[in-house]
C-alpha cells in the first residue's frame, strides 16, 4: 500500500505529467486554436455569418408567411355568396400573407374557366414559393462548400508542415511535425462545424417551407370547391 502511494505521488509531482495537463489546457483554448488555423478561416469566418444571417431572415419571413387566419376562407366565402367581389379583395390585401394572394389572384379570375382560374392561382403560388425560398441556395452552398474549404487548408497546412521538417533536416523532431498537422486540422474542424449547421438549417427550413406549401394547397383547393359551390345548386 505504501509503494502504491508513493507511486501515486512521483506520477503528480513529475514535470512530464504537469507539461501533459498544461498542454491539454491550451488546447481548449479554441481562439488560440482558430487563429492558428491561418487565412483560411477567413472564409470560413464569412460563409458562417452569412449563414446565420439568411437562416434567421428566412426563419422570420417564412414564419409570418405560415401564420393562418382562421376565419379568413369562412369571410371569403361569405363575401363571395354575398356578391361582394370587392370587399373578399380588400380582405386578402389586409391579410397580407401569401394564401391571400393567391385567393385575391383567384377572385381576380371570377368568371372565366375554371382551368383559368386555377393556372393563375398556380402561377402565383409558385412566385410565392420562390420569395420564400430566396437565398437558399447560399445555405446549401455553405453546407457543401465550407468542409471542402476546411479540407483545403488542412491539405495546405500539412504540405507546409512537411516542408519545415524538410528544411530542419537532422534537426527536426515530432514536435516540428505533430504541431504543423494538429494547427491543420483546425481548419477542417472549422470548415465541419460551418458545414453541419448550415445542412441542418437548410433543412429545417425546406421543411418549414414545405409545411406553408401544403396549407396553400389547402386553401386554394378549398376556393375552388367555393367557385363550384353555385353550379352545383
Amino acid at each position: 500500500m505504501n509503494i502504491l502511494t508513493t507511486i501515486l505521488a512521483q506520477v503528480a509531482t513529475d514535470p512530464v505529467v504537469d507539461g501533459i495537463a498544461e498542454e491539454t489546457t491550451k488546447e481548449l483554448d479554441l481562439l488560440a486554436l482558430t487563429l492558428k488555423g491561418g487565412i483560411i478561416m477567413i472564409p470560413l469566418l464569412l460563409l458562417s455569418v452569412m449563414a446565420i444571417y439568411v437562416f434567421f431572415e428566412r426563419w422570420s419571413a417564412i414564419r409570418k408567411a405560415a401564420k393562418a387566419d382562421n376565419t379568413f376562407m369562412a369571410r371569403i366565402k361569405d363575401y363571395i355568396h354575398d356578391g361582394d367581389i370587392a370587399s373578399a379583395r380588400n380582405l386578402c390585401k389586409k391579410t397580407n400573407t401569401p394564401y391571400a394572394r393567391l385567393i385575391e389572384k383567384g377572385i381576380s379570375r371570377l368568371g372565366r374557366p375554371m382551368n383559368d382560374v386555377l393556372v393563375a392561382i398556380e402561377n402565383t403560388g409558385n412566385i410565392e414559393i420562390a420569395k420564400l425560398e430566396k437565398n437558399f441556395p447560399w445555405l446549401a452552398t455553405t453546407a457543401a462548400g465550407a468542409p471542402m474549404i476546411g479540407f483545403l487548408g488542412t491539405v495546405s497546412g500539412m504540405v507546409r508542415a512537411f516542408f519545415n521538417m524538410a528544411e530542419a533536416g537532422g534537426s527536426a523532431d515530432i514536435s516540428t511535425l505533430s504541431g504543423g498537422i494538429y494547427e491543420a486540422l483546425v481548419t477542417t474542424v472549422a470548415g465541419l462545424v460551418v458545414g453541419i449547421i448550415a445542412l441542418f438549417a437548410y433543412n429545417y427550413l425546406v421543411a418549414r417551407v414545405d409545411g406553408v406549401v401544403r396549407d396553400l394547397e389547402s386553401k386554394t383547393m378549398e376556393f375552388m370547391d367555393l367557385l363550384n359551390e353555385p353550379a352545383q345548386k
